[in-house]
């Protein structure tokens, strides 16, 4: 009888994860995935150094990253308010899964002939791996619509918030229902905030939790953190006057999602971005 329950419950966990994807569905003019590496640094290199560290991974990305078509984003984000402060991530944004593969095989291809000496190329290697600890998680998800894009022209360090929510997987599941109250959402919250500067969902495709729905807003600072979660609560407010009318959508937004969520701070290195 466990077997039989456990399959029901994976079979359950796909279908609605299925009904997501058709209530999101995915357009030609965005990519479709995300992938998120969880490096953290080697604590104990003894020369490290934030200016060199910088250098070694500028000079990656001018050689490789950005000669990789099939990388069509890259970023690097720091640690500020997380539980581990050794973390550090590298985001890259993907048109299709087939292209995850194939730009990593392309990566070897060119850093061959950024470095065609054999002794020269490790030597590089070899360098940029000392800052770095060996261990390292890796997160796929796919991208979701309401995006808000940061300027091209950005040039700034800026503050990336990351929400962590949980999908519920409720019985009474309405694809229409969860899409209407997302993109009410982004067009009251998000889409005119002056105060977030870029704001990018995405849901788990592959990795450790298959309940994961992620928010990642982007600000200039963190005093725009608070500012913009002041802002939410009188835009409600104004959106629906009514105390009756917010309650209630709130109760049908929340059978979508359980009440446990994470929040981590980063910080964007902008120089490090395609």
């Amino acid at each position: 009888m466990k077997t039989t329950n456990q399959l029901f419950a994976a079979m359950l966990t796909l279908l609605l994860l299925f009904s997501m994807s058709s209530a999101f569905a995915q357009d030609d003019s965005r990519p479709m995935y995300i992938t998120v590496t969880k490096a953290h640094w080697n604590m104990d290199y003894e020369d490290f150094d934030m200016d060199t560290w910088k250098s070694v991974e500028k000079e990656y990305l001018e050689k490789v990253i950005k000669k990789n078509d099939l990388r069509v984003g890259y970023s690097v984000y720091l640690h500020q308010m997380t539980p581990d402060n050794t973390e550090i991530l590298f985001v890259n944004v993907y048109n299709t899964w087939e292209d995850i593969v194939k730009a990593n095989e392309k990566d070897e291809e060119l850093a061959e002939a950024a470095w065609p000496d054999k002794d020269a190329r490790e030597t590089f290697f070899e360098k940029q791996r000392a800052y770095y600890s060996p261990i390292h998680s890796d997160e796929i998800y796919y991208t979701m619509p309401m995006a808000k894009h940061i300027p091209e022209n950005n040039k700034k360090d800026l503050i990336l918030y990351v929400r962590t929510s949980h999908w519920a997987f409720p019985k009474d599941y309405d694809g229409d229902e969860i899409k209407s109250l997302m993109e009410e959402n982004f067009d009251v919250f998000i889409k005119d905030n002056s105060l977030i500067k870029g704001y990018y969902p995405h849901r788990h495709a592959w990795g450790s939790d298959s309940s994961q729905v992620i928010e990642a807003y982007f600000l200039d600072s963190l005093g725009d953190l608070d500012k913009m979660f002041d802002g939410f609560t009188e835009m409600a407010k104004k959106k629906w006057p009514n105390e009756a009318d917010r309650k209630a959508r709130g109760e049908k937004f929340g059978k979508y999602f359980t009440p446990v969520h994470g929040d981590a701070v980063y910080k964007l290195v902008a120089e490090l971005s395609k």
